[in-house]
């Protein structure tokens, strides 16, 4: 790891994913370098609450937003791609702005494709090493291999060998580049606690897809006789929580209360996001995927993780709680 730099450390900003796999990496690269954190939207505001120390610099947003149905996402990210590219162009200027302004003398980028500069060495950090996106998986793999080039290292958060999280995500892909496999990344530590919830479901990921997930959940737990919570994963100024009935909404939760809900809850629900599967690897839960419509990777890993008796999961429009019975033939994060 990094010794006696000043970092310029850059987080994409699409769902909270990103942002909350930085944190136990800037946790770590805080104690013998310097860091400047740089992001926008909710990922900016979740790591302003949890580095309030921390120098911050907002950059331009790629202002992604998910189709309403699924089927047609890919086409809805093509279809943004011309504002996605020309924010990553802004970015990169900004970069050099940056650069002069702090005198950085190192960069990482989690997934900010404008973040580096041909002077500074800079390190990508992906779990993608091949973009899955359906029939344009090809394509898409070639583009992000296009963009990689640009940096001097790629780090990735899993293991190396058979037994990984990513499956072919982010292995056996073949790419000019030095890679460094981290092992799986997580802010949270395995605790035991009483029980607290029966059932909690944690969303995250860019609208509509969120909200729509959240009603459904809600759905189906206001009538059941459990506990159950849902931590609706909308940043704002202070943590709240709204209880309905026999449901608690909470907004958002920092690291230490999330990893402490987490610990206390029998059942997980939650996207099949990569961030949350390593954090649910480290907390070692049982967990029910509902991968995001639309979005390829998140199908894949909830399928991979599947194969392998892990976890189950149903699609977002099929969900019914008795699904969760099919807990009991999975081994869970163990």
């Amino acid at each position: 790891m990094l010794k006696n730099q000043r970092i310029l450390f850059g987080v994409l900003n699409w769902g909270l994913g990103h942002a909350a796999r930085s944190i136990p990496l800037i946790r770590q690269l805080q104690q013998n370098n310097e860091i400047i954190i740089a992001s926008d939207g909710e990922a900016l505001k979740l790591l302003q609450n949890e580095f309030p120390h921390l120098k911050f610099e907002k950059l331009p947003s790629y202002s992604i937003r998910y189709s309403k149905y699924g089927v047609l996402l890919p086409l809805y990210i093509l279809w943004q791609s011309p504002k996605i590219w020309k924010a990553i162009t802004r970015e990169n200027k900004q970069v050099d702005f940056l650069i002069k302004k702090y005198n950085i003398n190192q960069i990482i980028s989690d997934n900010r494709y404008g973040f580096y500069h041909k002077n500074i060495p800079s390190i990508f950090i992906t779990h993608q090493l091949s973009v899955l996106s359906g029939i344009t998986t090809s394509i898409s793999t070639k583009i992000q291999h296009s963009l990689i080039k640009n940096f001097d290292e790629i780090w990735v958060p899993d293991f190396e060998g058979k037994n990984n999280l990513s499956g072919k995500l982010s292995h056996k892909i073949s790419i000019d580049k030095k890679i460094t496999y981290l092992g799986p990344v997580s802010r949270f530590q395995q605790s035991n606690f009483k029980k607290k919830y029966d059932i909690l479901a944690i969303l995250s990921g860019p609208e509509p897809q969120r909200s729509i997930l959240e009603k459904k959940l809600y759905g189906e737990f206001i009538n059941l006789p459990k506990k159950t919570a849902i931590v609706q994963g909308i940043i704002e100024e202070e943590t709240r929580i709204i209880k309905k009935n026999n449901v608690h909404l909470y907004n958002f939760l920092l690291s230490d209360a999330l990893e402490k809900l987490i610990n206390s809850s029998e059942i997980i629900i939650a996207r099949s996001g990569y961030t949350s599967i390593m954090d649910f690897y480290q907390l070692k839960k049982k967990v029910f995927f509902i991968p995001t419509p639309g979005q390829s990777e998140q199908n894949y890993l909830a399928r991979y993780l599947d194969s392998k008796k892990i976890a189950p999961f149903s699609g977002q429009s099929d969900f019914k709680i008795e699904d969760l019975k099919k807990l009991d033939n999975y081994t869970g994060f163990y």
